[in-house]
């Protein structure tokens, strides 16, 4: 047995100073050179601690007491910012989340992809790191006293933790939801029960188009009909802004919120908005940027990275329902976009349409896929390709054709610094080098962060 293994032990109250933060937003601290990862916790605080699991080299701690807080603590707006899943940093400095996601990127740019002087822009933030979210789920379960619960889930559980206001959520669910808990209790709509897989209502979707007005409401519900919709409906006309309400079926037993129908109840199926002078619709199933202030930038940037003139063929793969498709449309001779979902596909080909963009073109197909035969069959030219993957990053043989096809630039938009680094080390080993790279702050509070970052050719 080790003198780690004897130093630290499950239940013991230990006094620690955060040294660092994990990847997940957890403090970090040391207790003999012993590793323990803290929740709600900041660099520089001194703490007491206790122990909840102990492994041989490193354990995790519970917050106990705040023995001297750090010059980059603050107090969170939010009361239960501590209990619930969507913020995990708001006891930090806005300033210091700012430098703790750069150096998440660059981190993981150095360990993962073995790059040495990075060439690393400043982080864009937000002037208002509040209210920025478009799009909130709200999970409905029972609690305790028989009522419903609605909310979000804490952290690593499917525990609901009932609130009546969110900080980054759009001011207008506060009265939504009202609303919609005064529906539930008068007309005894029953909460789900997702352990026993009863119970009617199981979340509440709500879209708001920051720039149009525009609100959206859609509850998910397992079962094929919602009672009194149009109690429902009446009472959620008179909320200013409200163009859409509609139910989602779902009545798999599964952690995936929505399911594939959907039922319009009153309105439009879908909201408008606007990313710069883009105008797109947005379905209860879009995949659509939540935070639309810092989509702007996000997408200029992606957009100055590719360093368009207007000649050039792109092709924009994991494109959605067209968003970024559009913005490089503004500037190139020809887009193509590929999606999976074909739902996503149909409201691209919408959205060019509704801002009268003709120079582009989608595909439905997996990417990994859809490139590599398009590539095979027709031998393809491309100047640009810019690739937004989901987490778990790029497939290999898609990584494989892009290389193969040797576009000038490859402009990568990724939600997780772990895979692009990752990418970005294959790339760098065929052919192309890392230019450019910047990260933007799309969850403020969170511990999740986006970059841009530029590949080009070596031999251009």
């Amino acid at each position: 047995m080790t003198s780690l293994q004897i130093a630290v032990r499950k239940n013991d109250l230990l006094e620690i100073t955060i040294e660092d933060i994990g990847n997940d937003g957890q403090g970090i601290g040391k207790y003999n050179g012993y590793t323990l990862f803290v929740k709600d916790t900041v660099v520089g605080d001194r703490v007491q601690v206790k122990v909840m699991k102990a492994g041989k080299t490193y354990g995790y701690a519970k917050l106990v007491e705040i023995l001297q807080p750090s010059e980059y603590r603050v107090t969170p707006r939010c009361p239960i910012a501590d209990k619930c899943g969507g913020c995990q940093l708001q006891h930090m400095d806005y300033q210091k989340q700012l430098e703790y996601k750069e150096n998440k990127v660059l981190n993981c740019l150095t360990r993962i992809g073995g790059f040495k002087d990075i060439p690393m822009e400043p982080i864009i933030g937000m002037d208002q790191p509040y209210y920025y979210r478009n799009k909130s789920q709200f999970p409905v379960g029972l609690r305790k006293d028989g009522k419903a619960a609605i909310g979000f889930y804490a952290g690593r559980t499917h525990t609901i933790i009932d609130t009546e206001h969110c900080y980054i959520g759009a001011k207008v669910n506060d009265d939504i939801i009202k609303f919609i808990r005064s529906f539930i209790e008068e007309y005894k709509i029953e909460p789900y029960q997702e352990e026993a897989h009863k119970g009617l209502l199981r979340h509440i979707l709500i879209r708001v188009g920051f720039h149009t007005g525009d609100v959206m409401v859609c509850l998910v519900i397992n079962g094929n009909k919602l009672p009194h919709s149009q109690e429902l409906i009446q009472g959620l006309k008179k909320i200013p802004g409200m163009k859409s309400i509609c139910i989602n079926i779902n009545k798999e037993k599964t952690n995936v919120i929505l399911g594939e129908k959907i039922i319009p109840l009153w309105g439009e199926p879908y909201i408008t908005d606007y990313i710069g002078s883009i105008k797109y619709r947005i379905s209860p199933l879009s995949f659509y940027q939540v935070n639309p202030i810092q989509t702007k930038k996000l997408y200029d940037l992606a957009l100055e990275y590719a360093g368009l003139k207007g000649d050039e063929i792109v092709w924009d793969l994991y494109c959605g329902i067209g968003t970024i498709s559009l913005f490089l449309a503004q500037k190139a001779k020809q887009v193509y976009g590929v999606e999976i979902v074909p739902a996503a596909i149909e409201d691209a080909r919408a959205n060019a349409e509704l801002n009268s963009i003709k120079n582009t073109e989608f595909f439905v197909g997996a990417a990994e896929e859809v490139l590599p035969n398009k590539h095979r069959d027709e031998n393809l030219h491309c100047d640009v390709i810019v690739v937004d993957p989901p987490r778990k990053g790029c497939d290999q043989s898609l990584l494989e054709t892009i290389t193969a096809m040797a576009p000038k630039k490859v402009v990568y938009v990724s939600c997780d610094p772990a895979t692009l680094a990752r990418d970005l080390k294959y790339l760098c080993e065929n052919g192309y080098e890392l230019k450019r790279v910047r990260a933007v702050d799309q969850f403020s509070h969170s511990v999740h962060v986006e970059c841009v970052a530029l590949m080009s050719r070596v031999d251009e």
